[in-house]
């Protein structure tokens, strides 16, 4: 740090100690790398340019050249001939060894200070000792590189006009960002977020709801990055014909009423759409048709006899979704004529053994007719080279990639695009007018469709791959659909259209010790949710806390209920309603002057660091993990208030009043802090932090680092509790209630039970349990035990207590009455 003697190696953030600290004019800021693509440590990424894709010149040297001018300044101001004390240290050696042999950086820029310490310090003994070691140690650098590439920054792009819808009546364009979006850096893409589309005939599960992409998105926003966040419902094909059918509706009846309990959920979940709409529009079957015009005046459209199930009793061709049978591949015995849910392959219905009808559990027969088939195999090598450009750059998670080279492995083959319906997307070709596109064609073409029913501007973010970064959210099963049918779609058109650059796909939720399953009344699902009692935040919060990022994961009525007592009441609720009580109880409602001390240093540079990593992890979507990060900087707070009492230091004498005052003001800004960094989170808490704290809307924003939000003489407002306690009981008729039968027992269950549903469902290790400790001691003492051996339990007692404590995110106590005089 530039400050080095007020801040010594803290990393404390100059802008948040500028209120405390007098400014240095000599001094400049220390440089950071840019927010944009906080996960790219500037070195890691110069060091990929030059060794693995052999490009050292100007372009690795953009990452590092902020750093170098530092460097730098800091060389020429210091006179020194050392970056750190007064002789040669690891980080000078560190970067001397790589300037021999005219393969370091120096070479690269123009810096003469800079230039001038790399060779003295090459120079060194211990650089030349270790010179010979630099092939072998570049040769393993590489490699290392190749498999764990850094996620590179987007190049820089010319400035161009931005789309922006504008009212109810249509768009305007300007340089204006998008309705609610706050302008961004010239240098930041455009970001645009398309969640895979629910389906309309069906009820919004809990494992899609809320959606990963809405915080995303809420934490671009919040960067002031321009953002477009669409989804909408998924309302053709045979699931809608048949469901209305059911319900004795026209399938649009069918789909009028669904899409409206979808925005209904959506909204209550506070789910950010731009714009929530459907496939079932005259801009869907616009756009649809004219990418399918273009394929086939391309060439990537075949015509090939399909043989299909066709159920007599019903009279009807049937979808694949509409006929289970034994998969082929692994024997699964009620795998879908599309895709085998077991092991995850794409199937023909016609090769399911045993097939039936799931209308009338007929058998089917195979019928010959005519269909059109998209070329993917003429298309492969247009994919493959897209596929290694979008991989090297872009954030895929390993299961989307490890699908798409499945595929891509076995070879692809010709995809059928049309289907025997009349609910669908018509197809405009003589022969084939009494068909409908495949849903799996049409679908995804409605995140076109969508945006272009809010903005007649739709193509400034679907055909502009060059400013526009597409985020793709979906569960792991609709990967090939993203990853290499819509592509290859889009591809082969060959109209500049924005494909993905990062695709994003979760494993699977499971519900207790079994699956969800609607038919069955297994689990509880996104229109239940509202009669739980369970505020949305708290049902936003857990999903999230257990989001599949990596493996399958299981919701646990036992496990909500502890992580909303523990993590959101004990911790996050804890410590916030504290600081902000101190502020009114002890200081009139006025945020107090703070006058930093080490120890407060330490603990912003503490909060810096989880505020980095959350930046990292954020543009990463590594949703989970930032959460973490999020409540690691509430959990620090709650120490550092539990080892300062304020509450006892503002009844001690002036510099203990003052020390309080220092203590509470740092603490209600890391209270305002969190309710910036929460906001993608649990948006509605954010806004009662925001509230209750008075927190200025031009403060609410979210920077790269530790700001004081609140400065000294800052009045706050009322301050309340922000959760409320689950209790045992009431989880427990939640289980039974959304059990459907795979529990036992009524809702007076013994504790035991859910303590066994905890162990099994949660992957955290039991807590320890107290009160059998506790018989133990009361027992010695009843029989007058000897002094030494109460003593050794009842330290293992307090022991006991307080791993208790710090599971529940408390800051442990001793006892009233029990402290040494």
């Amino acid at each position: 740090s530039p400050r080095a003697e007020m801040a010594p190696n803290l990393g404390v953030p100059p802008h948040f100690m500028a209120p405390f600290l007098p400014r240095d004019p000599k001094c400049p800021e220390p440089p950071r790398v840019s927010c944009a693509h906080p996960s790219v440590p500037a070195v890691a990424a110069a060091l990929y340019l030059w060794l693995v894709q052999g490009r050292a010149g100007p372009e690795a040297l953009g990452l590092l050249q902020p750093l170098l001018a530092h460097l730098e300044q800091h060389l020429a101001r210091s006179g020194t001939s050392h970056l750190a004390g007064v002789s040669e240290g690891a980080l000078g050696v560190g970067m001397g060894w790589m300037s021999p042999a005219g393969q370091g950086w120096p070479q690269l820029c123009e810096l003469q200070v800079l230039r001038s310490w790399f060779g003295a310090v090459s120079a060194l003994e211990p650089c030349r000792a270790a010179a010979a070691l630099l092939p072998e140690a570049l040769r393993e650098l590489r490699a290392h590189l190749a498999q764990h590439p850094p996620h590179l920054p987007s190049p820089p792009r010319e400035p161009q006009v931005r789309p922006r819808p504008g009212g109810e009546g249509g768009a305007q364009v300007g340089t204006a960002p998008l309705t609610g979006c706050p302008q961004q850096d010239e240098e930041s893409p455009e970001r645009a977020c398309a969640h895979a589309q629910p389906r309309c005939a069906s009820h919004a599960s809990m494992p899609g709801v809320p959606s990963p992409d809405g915080r995303c998105c809420r934490y671009s926003r919040l960067r002031g990055w321009n953002t477009l966040f669409v989804c909408g419902t998924d309302e053709y094909g045979t699931a809608t014909e048949t469901r209305a059918l059911q319900e004795g509706l026209s399938p649009r009846q069918l789909c009028d009423r669904y899409h409206a309990l979808h925005a209904d959920i959506y909204a209550w979940f506070r789910i950010s759409f731009d714009h929530f709409g459907r496939t079932t529009t005259p801009q869907q079957t616009s756009i649809a048709q004219d990418i399918f015009q273009r394929l086939l005046a391309r060439g990537f459209l075949l015509q090939d006899t399909l043989e299909q199930l066709r159920c007599e009793r019903c009279g009807r061709y049937l979808a694949d979704r509409f006929v289970e049978g034994t998969c082929p591949s692994c024997g699964y015995g009620e795998a879908r004529g599309d895709q085998c849910d077991r092991c995850g392959k794409l199937i023909n219905a016609v090769e399911l053994q045993n097939p039936q009808c799931k209308l009338c559990r007929g058998t089917p027969v195979v019928t010959p007719t005519q269909h059109l088939f998209l070329d993917l195999p003429k298309l492969e090598g247009r994919l493959e080279a897209w596929l290694e450009r979008t991989w090297a750059a872009g954030e895929w998670t390993a299961n989307a990639r490890h699908i798409t080279r499945t595929w891509l492995r076995d070879g692809l083959k010709p995809r059928c695009i049309t289907r025997d319906l009349t609910w669908g997307t018509p197809v405009p070709l003589d022969g084939f007018r009494d068909k409908v596109f495949y849903v799996w064609f049409d679908a995804p073409i409605g995140y076109l469709s969508i945006t272009a029913n809010y903005t007649e501007h739709w193509e400034r973010w679907w055909k502009n791959p060059q400013q526009v970064e597409l985020y793709n959210f979906m569960a792991k099963d609709n990967v090939p659909f993203h990853s290499v049918v819509f592509p290859c779609s889009l591809l082969g058109a060959d109209d500049n259209y924005t494909l993905v650059n990062h695709l994003i796909a979760t494993e699977y939720l499971n519900y207790e010790d079994g699956k969800f399953s609607k038919s069955r009344g297994v689990g509880v699902f996104g229109d239940m949710a509202k009669d739980t009692g369970i505020p949305a935040d708290v049902w936003r919060f857990y999903l999230l806390y257990l989001r599949p990022e990596g493996q399958d994961s299981a919701f646990c009525w036992a496990d909500l209920m502890l992580k909303n007592n523990s993590e959101l009441l004990n911790n996050l609720g804890n410590f916030i309603n504290r600081a902000g009580m101190f502020v009114c109880k002890f200081f009139g409602g006025t945020v107090p002057a703070m006058a930093l001390t080490a120890e407060d240093q330490r603990l912003l540079a503490r909060v810096t660091l989880e505020m980095r990593q959350y930046h990292q992890l954020m543009e990463r979507v590594r949703l989970r993990d930032a959460l973490r990060c999020v409540l690691g900087i509430s959990r620090h707070g709650n120490q550092y208030i539990q080892v300062n009492e304020p509450w006892k230091r503002i009844k001690g004498d002036d510099r203990d009043r003052q020390r309080a005052g220092t203590v509470t003001g740092v603490a209600v800004n890391l209270a305002a802090t969190l309710a910036a960094l929460l906001q993608p989170f649990v948006p509605g808490i954010s806004a009662a932090i925001q509230a209750q704290l008075r927190i200025p809307p031009e403060r609410c924003g979210l920077g790269p680092g530790l700001t004081c939000t609140l400065p000294a003489g800052h009045r706050v407002g009322t301050v309340s509790p922000l959760f409320q306690k689950l209790e045992p009981e009431q989880v427990e008729a939640l289980r039974q209630r959304f059990g459907g039968g795979q529990v036992s027992g009524g809702s007076g269950a013994p504790q035991s039970a859910l303590n066994f549903t905890l162990g099994t469902c949660s992957p955290i290790p039991p807590l320890p349990i107290p009160s059998a400790k506790g018989n133990l001691v009361r027992q010695l003492k009843a029989a007058q035990a000897e002094k030494a051996q109460v003593e050794a339990q009842v330290a293992k007692l307090l022991e006991l207590k307080r791993q208790l404590a710090l599971a529940e995110g408390r800051s442990p106590e001793v006892p009233k009455g029990k402290r040494k005089k």
